[in-house]
């Protein structure tokens, strides 16, 4: 399951996952809100939260989310990958270096850490 976070300023897109993520929680909570932020001009910013009780992502997810990824690659100004997860973390860093923006990676007891760095140095 996919769900959006609230509390952090425009621009930045911010969600937790748990359990078993689908395509349907891409389809249906991930997409449309990033659809949704990149209809306005400028970078946006990425939260992403794999919490402690996460059992894994569905293929059709996978593929869902590399593609919303890379369809607006040149938009995406920070990401923060927050989990402890070890093949998402060591995934994460692998891949980083295709993206234009800043990628870091956080354990979860550094969720605050990741909150502050994402939001850091915001511009209007």
């Amino acid at each position: 399951m996919i769900e959006a976070l609230e509390g952090f300023p425009d621009k930045i897109l911010a969600f937790a996952c748990q359990g078993r993520v689908t395509k349907s929680d891409y389809e249906g909570v991930l997409i449309p809100a990033v659809e949704q932020a990149l209809k306005e001009p400028g970078k946006v910013r990425l939260y992403y939260q794999i919490n402690a009780d996460f059992s894994g992502i569905d293929p059709g997810a996978m593929w869902d989310d590399f593609k919303v990824g890379m369809e607006h690659i040149l938009r995406w100004e920070r990401i923060a990958v927050v989990a402890d997860v070890d093949w998402i973390r060591n995934t994460v860093r692998a891949f980083s270096f295709v993206m234009p923006g800043m990628v870091k990676v956080f354990r979860l007891d550094e969720a605050a850490k990741a909150r502050e760095w994402i939001s850091a140095n915001m511009t209007k």
